[in-house]
């Protein structure tokens, strides 16, 4: 039986456009997170990866990494960590699978840009997640967006 779902790099003008919908549903409208720093200059040069159902090609999760520059100015200035984030998945979706396709996507990602881990800010509630996925926190609580969080690693 395959996957309901595929992931995808953001590769397109229509992909790009259902990402951003997609952190909008998410951050935005369900978090509450202010609209003007839910985007930020770092999406123009970041991976954009796609979660669709594979029925129909209904959007169901994005996330992107950040590598070069963008990354070094998350985690802390080592160019050989990418840095993972914007991960949504919409709340059908939850418990499908759909969050670890991302991520396991995203690493791929980091992999092929010669990145050798991963970093991430993980909102508080998802750091079993994060954790069942090889990822380990660092460090302490911190708020983002007043959303508490974690920094996690993971090598690649």
């Amino acid at each position: 039986m395959s996957a309901p779902y595929e992931v995808r790099v953001a590769e397109n003008p229509a992909d790009l456009q259902a990402c951003f919908a997609l952190r909008k549903t998410v951050f935005v409208a369900e978090q509450g997170v202010p609209e003007d720093i839910e985007y930020d200059v770092y999406d123009a040069g970041a991976v954009h990866v796609l979660a669709v159902r594979a029925a129909d090609g209904v959007p169901l999760g994005t996330g992107r990494l950040l590598h070069g520059p963008a990354a070094t100015a998350k985690n802390g200035g080592d160019p050989a960590v990418g840095s993972l984030g914007r991960l949504a998945v919409t709340p059908d979706a939850r418990g499908l699978g759909v969050g670890a396709g991302l991520v396991r996507a995203i690493e791929d990602a980091a992999r092929a840009r010669g990145l050798t881990a991963v970093d991430l800010h993980a909102q508080t509630h998802a750091l079993g997640f994060y954790e069942r996925l090889g990822y380990a926190a660092y460090g302490p609580e911190f708020p983002d967006a007043g959303i508490p969080h974690r920094a996690m690693r993971r090598a690649l």
